[in-house]
């Protein structure tokens, strides 16, 4: 027998369902702390020396952070195709949006000190916050538009054409719903951004990190929770009809899917689910709590939990839908209808298993090394080999 029939399709299916969740979510927990300090670059140092000082706490790290955007996108590439065609054609001018925000941070991290002026520094600072501030925002529109349903079909040969008043318009995304989803991820990706300062900094930049980093954790909770009562009541969800054939061939056209009903509907199904949006609050709260009382260590990790419940409770919530179809509901793809073959999600899940212990003790290592505060001490006298 060959050694993956071992492991049945359905299965398979599952397990490169949560590990693609497992990489959204180890991205948004350490290059989401990125992304925070970048939103709060102008607003946490008051002078040059204070904005390098918040600028030096992310330099090292922020391009090994983003190992986990590669390797998310990756696996929906290789695990989900219909996945990476879909979306990525849909949301094609949302994602090159995101990605020339992304470029201004390596852009602005090396040309900010090339200049002793003032005018030039603050304008990369500028930069800074907008590659950190506008990709936080746009993920949670996305977020909120994967909730919402996309305007797309699947031609008879699995080709995904969009609604023509959708396609390629950016302002088609704007759903008030989904700009709420995306200040759920704005502020949470600040309150994460503000826990990363407070471990690393110290003065008035700490200072002012939790002042806003509080804030922001209050808005994220009742954003959070407004977003949850929108999708109970006003938001339709989407259901498989008759029987589900969890092994068979990845042509989405063969389910039979209505919509109707609420997304909630899957905590009645499955009660266990509710752990992700338990951990979703009381990770805020307890993020808020050490914020205001100066913890440090504890405060991120709150911080990290507050991430992992609030992104899991979407994909818990959704399951088995992965992107589902406004348009015409039966082209909807889910995990048991969109994914590369058995023998693919095999290999993939083998290499998996021998790269990820890999990469996680590395940045374990990475963390160990550049552990401790950056101080303006630092900055001022080692200003040529900083940033």
């Amino acid at each position: 027998m060959i050694l993956h029939e071992f492991l049945s399709f359905e299965l398979l299916r599952v397990v490169w369902w949560a590990l693609l969740g497992v990489l959204l979510i180890g991205f948004a927990l350490t290059d989401g702390f990125d992304m925070g300090v970048g939103a709060l670059l102008p607003f946490v140092g008051h002078n040059d020396v204070e904005r390098r000082v918040v600028i030096n706490t992310i330099g090292p790290v922020w391009e090994g952070n983003q190992v986990w955007f590669i390797l998310g996108g990756g696996a929906i590439f290789a695990a989900w195709p219909p996945l990476y065609a879909v979306s990525f054609s849909g949301f094609y001018l949302a994602m090159f949006a995101v990605l020339a925000a992304l470029i201004l941070r390596p852009v602005g991290f090396k040309y900010r000190s090339k200049r002793d002026s003032q005018r030039w520094r603050n304008g990369w600072d500028w930069a800074l916050f907008v590659g950190g501030a506008a990709p936080a925002l746009l993920f949670g529109v996305a977020v909120g538009n994967v909730l919402l349903g996309v305007p797309f079909h699947l031609t008879e040969d699995l080709m995904p054409m969009y609604d023509g008043t959708f396609y390629g318009k950016f302002l088609g995304l704007l759903h008030p719903f989904a700009i709420l989803t995306g200040v759920v991820s704005l502020s949470m990706l600040l309150m994460h951004g503000a826990a990363w300062l407070t471990l690393k900094t110290e003065g008035m930049v700490q200072i002012r990190a939790r002042n806003i980093g509080t804030i922001a954790g209050i808005v994220a909770a009742v954003t959070y929770a407004l977003a949850g009562v929108w999708l109970a009541f006003g938001i339709d969800g989407f259901q498989i009809v008759g029987e589900v054939v969890k092994d068979g061939p990845s042509n989405p056209l063969h389910s039979e899917v209505t919509r109707g009903g609420s997304w909630l509907a899957a905590y009645t199904a499955r009660p266990w689910i509710a752990i992700a949006p338990i951990m979703g609050f009381a990770g805020i709260a307890l993020a808020v709590r050490g914020l205001r009382e100066g913890f440090e260590v504890s405060t991120l990790l709150w911080s990290k939990l507050a991430i992992t419940g609030i992104i899991a409770s979407v994909g818990l919530t959704m399951f088995p839908f992965i992107l589902p179809s406004t348009v015409d509901p039966n082209s909807s793809l889910t995990v048991w209808d969109s994914s590369s073959s058995h023998l693919t999600l095999f290999v993939m899940l083998v290499m998996a298993l021998i790269f990820m212990p890999i990469i996680l003790a590395y940045t374990a290592w990475v963390y160990k090394v550049l552990w401790g505060k950056v101080t303006e001490e630092d900055v001022t006298g080692h200003s040529d080999s900083v940033y």
